[in-house]
């Protein structure tokens, strides 16, 4: 049986939003951080390949904001971090 899609709305800098499907939440050993991985639909190369996005997430007020990765330590926790998913 074919799982349903996760959709939610995400809004950008500009104030335009856009509907994405939500994949998956990653939290960090230590709880203290947040990742969403979403895709836009978008898919690349001879193998129709789906193109992911991940960002890092923080509740500001009523709002969950989306952040930048931009260190590579923290790519390598995230990356981390999907390699547990991917194993289990």
């Amino acid at each position: 049986m074919k799982e349903e899609k996760r959709m939610i709305t995400i809004r950008n800098s500009n104030g335009e939003d856009s509907e994405v499907e939500l994949i998956t939440y990653l939290i960090s050993d230590d709880n203290r951080t947040s990742y969403m991985v979403y895709s836009k639909g978008e898919k690349v190369g001879a193998e129709d390949d789906e193109i992911l996005y991940i960002t890092r997430i923080e509740k500001e007020g009523n709002l969950i904001k989306m952040n930048l990765i931009e260190s590579d330590e923290e790519w390598q926790s995230v990356q981390a971090l999907l390699k547990k998913i991917a194993n289990a």
